[in-house]
């Protein structure tokens, strides 16, 4: 992992993850796909899962008072189990199932919001379906990284206002990757190597949140629930493409 190709890979890889953190919608995942340019993917995933947990610490002062507690609440007990369910099951659950399943899931979900004709009154946040997509999103983070499909299943049919939406949605991921910490370290995801590494690219992801909080503001509210759907569909198909391909 040295090279001009390898830094301008992860620079831009941190810098696309600061922005996913800030709420950009879709830039954060392309973190891994732009990294594996210069090393295996499975290498990168390892190397930017401390760059996603430092950079979470931004994200949560950025969105400290712009969130919606019971959204949150109900979200991260049931992301709590999904993780724990993961856990007990990573010897045995296949990483490819679990990505094409997410997949279609992601893809019949936002296939729908666009061809929904009409306004439509948001749901209220019941319980048992947050507990239900919490532990799908839970489960399918700490399996293959795709968490953010399950969690749109719930939260964009609730009409959250965008910087209420980004807030939940960046504080609830910033919880799910502290709580994978044990687990991928008892795995063995985390070496000194990509520590250090991490802790040089942390200013570039830092810098990179407070640039995508910005862009949220800017980006009109219509627009930038049109730009997650749609964004959902194009993760879902990549999503269902790797799935099946492995």
């Amino acid at each position: 992992m040295d090279g001009v190709l390898f830094w301008v890979c992860a620079i831009a890889a941190s810098s696309l993850v600061g922005m996913g953190k800030g709420g950009m919608p879709v830039v954060g995942m392309l973190g891994v796909p732009v990294l594996a340019l210069a090393i295996s993917p499975v290498t990168a995933a390892g190397l930017l899962l401390p760059v996603y947990v430092l950079s979470d610490m931004f994200a949560l002062y950025a969105y400290r008072r712009v969130f919606d507690r019971r959204v949150l609440a109900i979200l991260m007990v049931g992301v709590t189990v999904g993780v724990g369910l993961a856990w007990a099951a990573a010897s045995i659950t296949p990483e490819w199932l679990v990505t094409t399943i997410v997949g279609l899931i992601g893809a019949i979900f936002s296939l729908r919001l666009l061809m929904r004709r009409g306004a439509v009154a948001p749901q209220a946040p019941k319980v048992a379906p947050g507990l239900f997509w919490g532990a799908v999103t839970g489960f399918t983070s700490f399996v293959s990284h795709s968490g953010a499909p399950p969690f749109q299943v719930y939260v964009l049919p609730l009409g959250l206002q965008k910087m209420v939406y980004a807030g939940t949605s960046t504080i609830l991921f910033a919880y799910l990757n502290g709580i994978k910490l044990v687990p991928y370290w008892a795995l063995g995801q985390f070496t000194p190597n990509n520590l250090k590494i991490a802790a040089l690219l942390m200013p570039v992801a830092g810098a990179s949140v407070f640039a995508g909080v910005k862009l949220v503001n800017i980006v009109p509210e219509r627009q930038f629930f049109q730009l997650i759907t749609w964004a959902l569909l194009a993760i879902s198909i990549k999503l269902i493409w790797s799935g099946l391909a492995n």
